[in-house]
């Protein structure tokens, strides 16, 4: 609906810096506990509160220009990496790699009939599985793109896996880092589990204390030098804010494989992506992740921006979002969205237990110049 995007627009921002409020979307809307065929501005808040308790100026309003509003109760949107101990399931059954795994001098993913396999070393490695940059925990390998120029094969999984998180500035990871599988929290090593190279990423803009910028940190410290020097009890700490318009539209990277036969295209328990898909309310979709395996569920907001939590008071804002119900847990960050056909919808790379976020697909491939059609 148009008239929806217009208003939707114009009226997030305002929305967004009300307190509670960690998201706003097109979704329908809810009476009750059923759904409608009315689309509506969806709120996303962190608790939802009787009216009663609220002040005047934290109120939703119940609808905005015409438009009904429904509020949704999502918890703290956080990145979705894994730590030591989380323990998934795993897909059955091995899919062929992209040659014939010949001089490989690996094993395939052992123990994929037990609870740990998804998290194993497994080669050829298979979407789905554990993944990660060589100084960071573990998130999911996504899928196998293509480059539109060259036709070479990439790992696409998000920045904050196979990036740690980079703003680009900040020293957390560089084009070249090692890049193993299984990723750093199921026990992977640069010695003996590496499988690619970061090849490149799109940063990640946060606010508040953000990892250290060179520039800023030296600012800092000079100014709180001076004003030890005159005595002065106060402290300066340099805070980035973004606003709207440089929000984040992606959280991706892409890794070359060190050898072609180290990663198969097929998507564990899913299968081969056969194309890209639109993101629709209501659209059936599913995932393969190397927590949680297959999870399936329904998109239930488009159009959406949202705060995430990465740590403490920092978060990263990102808008044109697709929103589902929980389909996701720590590591399953990277994972492809599909619908029903397995044609890619978006990528997974934030949630909570209410709720979980991913890129649109089309923004991803744009950003990073890659096609899901192989050459």
């Amino acid at each position: 609906m148009t008239e929806i995007s217009h208003v939707l627009e114009d009226v997030t921002w305002r929305l967004m810096s009300l307190p509670n409020v960690v998201g706003v979307g097109r979704g329908y809307k809810t009476a009750g506990d059923v759904r409608t065929s009315t689309e509506c501005i969806m709120v996303l808040v962190k608790n939802k509160y009787p009216r009663g308790v609220l002040y005047a100026q934290a109120i939703i309003p119940g609808e905005v220009r015409g438009i009904p509003t429904d509020v949704v109760e999502v918890g703290e949107i956080r990145f979705l990496v894994g730590g030591p101990g989380e323990v998934g399931e795993t897909g059955a059954g091995m899919g062929t790699g992209m040659g014939t795994g010949a001089g490989t001098g690996s094993e395939t993913g052992a123990g994929l009939g037990d609870r740990s396999g998804r998290q194993r070393r497994m080669r050829p490695a298979q979407p789905g599985a554990s993944i990660g940059h060589y100084q960071t925990t573990a998130g999911t390998f996504g899928a196998v793109v293509w480059d539109r120029r060259t036709g070479e094969p990439y790992i696409l999984s998000c920045n904050h896996v196979l990036a740690n998180a980079t703003s680009g500035h900040d020293g957390r990871a560089k084009v070249g880092d090692p890049v193993v599988q299984p990723g750093a929290a199921d026990g992977g090593t640069v010695e003996r589990d590496q499988i690619a190279v970061l090849e490149r990423f799109v940063p990640i803009r946060m606010s508040g204390r953000v990892p250290p910028c060179l520039a800023s940190r030296a600012a800092e410290r000079a100014f709180n030098s001076w004003l030890r020097v005159t005595g002065a009890r106060a402290e300066v700490e340099i805070v980035p804010k973004l606003f709207l318009t440089s929000a984040n539209i992606v959280d991706v990277a892409l890794a070359r494989p060190l050898n072609l036969y180290l990663v198969d295209t097929k998507i564990l328990e899913l299968g081969e992506v056969q194309g890209v898909a639109r993101p629709e309310l209501g659209m059936q979709v599913g995932k393969s992740g190397r927590t949680t395996r297959v999870t399936r569920g329904e998109i239930t907001s488009i159009d959406t921006t949202v705060s995430v939590v990465y740590s403490g008071n920092v978060t990263a804002t990102f808008r044109d979002q697709i929103l589902t119900g929980p389909m996701a847990e720590g590591g399953d960050s990277g994972s492809l969205l599909v619908d029903e056909d397995v044609r890619a919808v978006g990528l997974l790379f934030a949630g909570s237990d209410k709720s979980t976020i991913y890129n649109k697909i089309t923004n991803v491939t744009e950003a990073l110049g890659v096609t899901f059609e192989r050459p």
